[in-house]
């Protein structure tokens, strides 16, 4: 009886069991039972509700054979498994879907390679399936971390290193496209799961050879992708990238920056630059600017870091924004330049301010050092000029106006850029610094109005400083002003200071002068021509300062000279040339000989390009001249390496020098006020001079003469009578501006050549006397008044009161009446 009731117990097994058992042959190398396969799947089809059993039971003897190491029935497990998941997409797949995804972790904890990437395989297929309904509670934190394992398998073998690295990857990107259009699975953007899916990509990407680090958005193709980890992983990064919304950005980022700082990835930082190539080109374009602020919160964090690893970030930064430009960058502009004007005075700081306080010992190392923080400067002017270069002209003119705020200028308040610690030295390298960025931010940049271009508070801040006593200073700022004011692309015809024989033949691009133009020039004219005036007589003046004032009148003269403008222009250039004949500034004979030869250049050119025959016939007659008698006094000749200077300029020869009478007479007719010219041009004085801190011996001088006078004025000069030749006197003031002149002259020499025992002896008396001056004013303001119930005095030791009468003391007369 027991045999009999054992006998009957096998027919009564569950069908769905015996349909499971029949697809397994008995040697597992014939494979799986296609027919017993199909009945599997009709009946799993037509009974829906069998699949979370039939799951259920093929898992339970999967797990059985992977125990056993019956590998190859768990090769027809999982391809059984495969095929009713391709089969089946009713409600009731869902059950089945746990015991399938059960089994592919079986074989992904198993240490075969062969399982895992069986499993990964079987991973792969479900995930590119289209469930009809969204899962409320499946979670792939087991798969993420399982896949980016693999991701760095360190297998003996490299080839099964590969393989299963590969499957890694390929598991990765399978959970990214089940997971990342699934609205209830936004759980995978977490920090927990980017911080493992990215670098996991990000090392396959690393480790290869061959790597494209161009990061040129073209995806490798399906052969490289089967072939290559770094390949299928950099297409995998590609698209987790392009499917991050946007409040998924800085998840996404964030582990790329904490990659490349665990691997020391930023120095040399090729690896790091194609990474935000790839990023920059993969995301959408509205969402760039969440990396840009991601890297600069990074700077920001390694401020303090070694300077290659902050250039190398900065460069970087770089890239970025050189792509973002082209698109849209968000409300980040101000906010990039004004991280990195931070870290340029930062980089400056530990150049100069550390650099100060090591021992002059280790100047190998302080070299270096210094030599590095140039590469993060230049890394971060590269960077502001890029992108200002970049922008639309209306941010760009709202750039300059940033720049230009941040640029220390000495008498006005600098918020930003503390340039205390870093004395003189320092602000002047930053003052070059945020002037060569403005050079590239303003390079190209067309604006239709001048005003719009250089409103009061650039133009202002940008003439302090072209009065620096520094000859790079002066040089950048007039190629900024070339910059703006060309707006037709002449500057390249003009290049060189010299005598151009046919002004005709450079074909000079100009429109007539707008109304604007014109308002502009009455307005700020004056400053112009003061700067170019006193711009010429710096002492430390060279060839390029003359060639860059040069091509800065030529152009003024292009772009905004009308026939008010072109007179103006003759006064400052005869101006120019009364101030080297008679040299009250004792200038060298190189400084005098370049200024006329500047001089002639422009007249010549201007000339020319009024087309005004009598006036070209003038200058050609000087131009002969001097090529006859003093070549010195021309460019070609100056600006040579080995020009003999003459020990005087003859004065007398008038045939060397421009006449006043005939340009008026040549400019005589409609048009030009002739007038004007025989007023000779004398720059405005201004508070430029006090902002621009020019320090200067003789100024200095000349102010302490100023202060103390060689003697005060006594009562009866105070008290002459107001008559009408009085009043005539004071208005005629010719003569006492030459009386004037004459004494500063001589103060000026005297400081110049007496010895310096009688210079001081002569301020100390002086400054004696203003003691002296000063003490009875603080006698009589300090000494209280008489009081009738007396004065204290000492005598003796003993304190003594001695009171004043009423009718003897003297009162105001606002106070009797």
């Amino acid at each position: 009886m027991p045999a009999g009731v054992c006998g009957c117990c096998g027919p009564l097994r569950p069908r769905y069991k015996r349909l499971v058992d029949n697809i397994f042959p008995e040697d597992p190398k014939d494979g799986l039972v296609k027919s017993d396969m199909e009945k599997l799947t009709f009946y799993a089809v037509s009974a829906p509700e069998k699949l979370d059993r039939i799951g259920a039971y093929l898992a339970e003897r999967l797990s059985r054979d992977v125990v056993r190491h019956r590998y190859g029935y768990v090769v027809i497990a999982m391809e059984a498994l495969d095929q009713l998941l391709m089969a089946c997409h009713s409600q009731s797949i869902k059950p089945f879907v746990e015991s399938f995804l059960h089994m592919v972790a079986k074989l992904l904890e198993s240490r075969e390679p062969d399982l895992q990437v069986l499993g990964t395989n079987s991973f792969v297929k479900f995930a590119n399936i289209e469930e009809d309904t969204p899962s409320y509670h499946r979670r792939y934190d087991f798969f993420v971390s399982q896949f980016s394992a693999m991701c760095h398998s360190t297998h003996e073998d490299p080839a099964t290193r590969t393989r299963i690295r590969m499957a890694g990857i390929k598991g990765l990107q399978g959970v990214v496209r089940k997971t990342v259009n699934d609205e209830l699975q936004a759980i995978i953007w977490e920090p927990q799961h980017m911080d493992k899916l990215i670098p996991s990509m990000l090392f396959n990407m690393q480790q290869a050879e061959d790597f494209d680090r161009t990061g040129h958005p073209s995806t490798p193709s399906g052969r490289e992708r089967d072939e290559n980890p770094a390949a299928l992983a950099e297409s995998c990064f590609r698209e987790l990238l392009g499917r991050a919304a946007y409040g998924n950005m800085n998840n996404a980022v964030r582990p790329v920056l904490v990659h490349l700082d665990n691997h020391h990835l930023w120095d040399p930082n090729e690896f790091a630059v194609s990474c935000f190539r790839i990023i920059m080109y993969s995301i959408q374009a509205q969402h760039s600017h969440h990396v840009i602020q991601q890297v600069l919160g990074h700077l920001d964090t390694h401020s303090k870091n070694t300077p290659r690893v902050r250039a190398g970030i900065v460069q970087v930064l770089l890239e970025t924004v050189a792509i973002a430009a082209k698109g849209s960058v968000g409300p980040t502009v101000l906010e990039v330049f004004n991280t990195l004007l931070k870290h340029l005075r930062l980089s400056v700081d530990f150049e100069l301010g550390e650099g100060s306080r090591r021992n002059s010992g280790t100047s190998v190392t302080s070299r270096s050092k210094e030599n590095e923080e140039r590469i993060v400067q230049n890394a971060i002017i590269q960077t502001i000029g890029f992108f200002g270069g970049n922008l639309p002209d209306y941010q760009r003119a709202e750039v300059m106006m940033f720049i230009m705020g941040k640029v220390p200028v000495y008498g006005t308040p600098c918020h930003t850029l503390d340039t205390v610690k870093i004395g003189h030295l320092g602000t002047k390298r930053i003052q070059a610094m945020l002037l060569s960025s403005l050079i590239m931010v303003t390079s190209g940049f067309k604006s239709k109005t001048m005003s719009a271009a250089l409103p009061a508070p650039f133009l202002d801040p940008l003439f302090s400083i072209s009065l620096m006593e520094d000859s790079e200073l002066r040089q950048l700022v007039l190629e900024i002003l070339h910059n703006i004011i060309d707006r037709h692309d002449n500057r390249a015809k003009l290049r060189g200071i010299r005598i151009i024989p046919n002004v005709a033949a450079l074909k000079i691009k100009r429109e007539k002068i707008s109304k604007q133009d014109v308002s502009f020039m009455k307005k700020h004219g004056q400053q112009l021509y003061r700067h170019i005036y006193l711009g010429c007589k710096e002492e430390d003046n060279g060839h390029k300062n003359f060639e860059l004032l040069f091509t800065a009148l030529a152009l003024i003269t292009i772009e905004l000279a009308n026939e008010e403008v072109v007179v103006d222009l003759i006064r400052l250039a005869l101006a120019l040339q009364d101030m080297v004949l008679i040299n009250e500034e004792n200038m060298t004979m190189f400084i005098r000989c370049s200024i006329m030869a500047l001089v002639a250049a422009y007249l010549n050119f201007l000339s020319q390009m009024i087309a005004n025959p009598p006036f070209c016939q003038h200058v050609s007659k000087v131009l002969e001249m001097r090529n006859l008698e003093a070549p010195y006094l021309l460019p070609e000749h100056i600006f040579r390496e080995k020009c003999q200077l003459p020990s005087t300029l003859d004065k007398e020869d008038r045939s060397l020098y421009f006449q006043t009478s005939e340009i008026a007479e040549s400019l005589a007719g409609p048009g030009y006020n002739v007038d004007r010219l025989s007023v000779p041009y004398i720059p405005q004085v201004t508070d430029e001079d006090r902002l621009s801190r020019r320090k200067s011996f003789v100024d200095t001088i000349s102010l302490q003469v100023d202060i103390l006078p060689s003697s005060l004025p006594d009562k009866s000069q105070l008290a002459e009578e107001i008559t009408f030749e009085t009043l005539k006197k004071a208005i005629d003031t010719t003569g006492m501006e030459e009386q004037e002149k004459e004494r500063r002259r001589q103060v000026i020499e005297k400081f110049q050549k007496a010895p310096f025992e009688e210079i001081a002896a002569h301020c100390e008396s002086k400054a004696n006397m203003l003691h002296n001056r000063l003490a009875q004013i603080f006698e009589l303001t300090i000494r209280p008044p008489p009081s009738p119930s007396g004065a204290v005095t000492i005598t003796a030791g003993h304190a003594q009161y001695q009171s004043v009468p009423v009718y003897e003391m003297k009162f105001p007369d606002l106070c009797v009446y």
